[in-house]
C-alpha cells in the first residue's frame, strides 16, 4: 500500500526535487516525441531550473514519506504544469494535485479551468478527459520546434 500523501505549497528546500521532476517527465514524456536538435537543445539549456526560480514558490507540492513526488502550477484559471515523478506515477498522485488546483481555481471565482496538452500524449488526454475536461482549441506547439500539436482543454467548475 502506497504511503499517505501530502499537499503543501513548495519550500525554497525543494527547488532539486522539483528540477529533478522535471528532468524525469522530459525523459520519459517528451524526449521520445521530439527531435534529436530539440532534446539537445533541452540539455544544453536550464529551462527546468529557471522555471522552479521564477514560480516553484507557488507550486503546489505532493510528498510521501517527505519526499516530494509531483507537483502543479496554475495561475487564475490556467494549469501551466502537472508533473508527477514517473516511480509515482497512477498512485493518485495527479489526481490529488488537480483536485487542488480546480478546488483553489473554482474558489477564486472562475467558471473553469483550463490547460494543454499535446496530441501524442494519450495517456494525459485520457487522464484529463476522465476529469471531465473537453478540448476547446488546437494548435502547433512551438515550444518543442518539432511539429507537435497542442490541445486546448477546458473543465466547467461547480
Amino acid at each position: 500500500m502506497p504511503q499517505s500523501l501530502q499537499l503543501r505549497l513548495a519550500l525554497p528546500t525543494d527547488s532539486a526535487a522539483l528540477v529533478a521532476i522535471l528532468h524525469d517527465t522530459f525523459d520519459s514524456t517528451w524526449r521520445p516525441q521530439i527531435t534529436p536538435a530539440a532534446v539537445a537543445a533541452y540539455r544544453q539549456g536550464s529551462r527546468p531550473a529557471a522555471y522552479v526560480a521564477v514560480r516553484g514558490h507557488i507550486f503546489q507540492v505532493a510528498t510521501r514519506a517527505g519526499a516530494v513526488v509531483g507537483f502543479v502550477d496554475w495561475q487564475d484559471d490556467f494549469v501551466h504544469a502537472l508533473h508527477v515523478h514517473s516511480a509515482h506515477a497512477r498512485s493518485g498522485v495527479g489526481t490529488a494535485l488537480m483536485d487542488r488546483a480546480e478546488g483553489e481555481i473554482a474558489r477564486e471565482g472562475f467558471p473553469a479551468a483550463r490547460l494543454e496538452t499535446d496530441t501524442f500524449n494519450t495517456r494525459s488526454q485520457a487522464f484529463y478527459a476522465a476529469r471531465g475536461y473537453v478540448e476547446t482549441g488546437r494548435y502547433p506547439d512551438k515550444e518543442w520546434n518539432s511539429g507537435l500539436t497542442t490541445l486546448l482543454l477546458e473543465k466547467r467548475l461547480g
